[in-house]
């Protein structure tokens, strides 16, 4: 079959453009390296079976040949102001790619009568009042607040995928994707992840924003590709809730990156005030999961962490 997948130099893009390829498919990867990182996809330099368009999804997207199946991953991380790059400076991006990106997405595959999956996010759900949170769930979230740019933008292109489906009969999948990490993560996109590795890695003590009682729930790339792979192949068209449902603190998670990066630094933490919008609990409910794709993760968070650090000492240089 032939693939094509958005957002492919991304950290989640590459690692699916991999296991497509090891199930033999023929793949086209399209990126605009505005937040991808064109070396997580050097290693398919010269494969038969892959082919890259430098190309920007919110302008129109023309594909030569057949396409079998569309995944629309393409798209600025989730807004965070203590990000270094300045995430919060791409807003119109981010929502171009949402809107328009999967909107012209749509649109090849209503022209080959391809299946489509959208990369979607627990972000839609906002600070949840609900938790764990269900698929039912329709959220709590501020329109026009720090993180309104992302969470709107899937919004709507949940909303547009629906619609396609419905009013055109394309076979769409959503797959709700919560807290994943993993090699190729950017070193600089302010998430909790890398910040801490790289803080602990350099014997820094670790930036908690609040008192560290909240709460994200980890998923290892890995895992979270195989859930995608299922819903891929299914039958199944409402949004799938994949990520781990083991519930960590913050603080807990900053305490696990000191022991096994054998941090010293001081008391190896730093509190510092709470990020707006941070919403409080993040936990997936994956019974549908479980029920339609036989799925749940089985890399527990500290064997995906040792899979992890030693990316980023590499990419350190430590």
């Amino acid at each position: 079959m032939h693939f094509l997948i958005t957002g492919a130099a991304g950290f989640l893009g590459s690692h699916l453009t991999d296991r497509l390829l090891k199930e033999g498919h023929t793949v086209t990867g399209m990126d605009n390296f505005i937040t991808g990182n064109e070396e997580n996809l050097a290693h398919l330099a010269g494969h038969p079976r892959f082919n890259f368009i430098l190309h920007d999804v919110s302008n129109y997207i023309f594909i030569p040949g057949k396409v079998d199946y569309v995944l629309h991953f393409a798209s600025p991380a989730s807004p965070n102001p203590a990000s270094p790059l300045g995430y919060p400076n791409l807003p119109i991006q981010t929502l171009k790619a949402g809107a328009l990106g999967t909107h012209n997405t749509l649109g090849v595959a209503r022209k080959y009568q391809a299946k489509f999956l959208l990369a979607s996010t627990s972000e839609i759900y906002g600070d949840p009042l609900e938790h764990p949170q269900k698929e039912t769930y329709r959220g709590n979230v501020d329109p026009i607040g720090a993180r309104s740019v992302y969470d709107e933008a899937k919004r709507f292109a949940e909303a547009l995928t629906m619609a396609y489906h419905h009013f055109h009969n394309i076979d769409t999948h959503i797959v709700r994707i919560f807290n994943t990490y993993g090699p190729r993560m950017r070193l600089d996109d302010g998430r909790v992840v890398p910040n801490f590795i790289q803080q602990a890695l350099r014997g820094e003590p670790l930036t908690v924003y609040g008192d560290g009682a909240q709460t994200r729930s980890f998923c290892y790339v890995d895992d979270l590709i195989e859930g995608i792979f299922r819903l891929l192949m299914s039958d199944y068209h409402n949004p799938v809730n994949i990520g781990n449902p083991v519930e960590t603190t913050i603080l807990e998670f900053a305490e696990l990156i000191n022991e096994l990066t054998q941090n010293q630094a001081g008391v190896g933490i730093e509190k510092a005030d709470r990020l707006g919008n941070d919403p409080q609990r993040r936990r997936p409910d994956i019974t549908r999961a479980k029920e339609i794709l036989n799925w749940e993760p089985v890399i527990s968070l500290r064997d995906g962490l040792q899979k992890t650090i030693p990316y980023f000492q590499k990419k350190l240089g430590l």
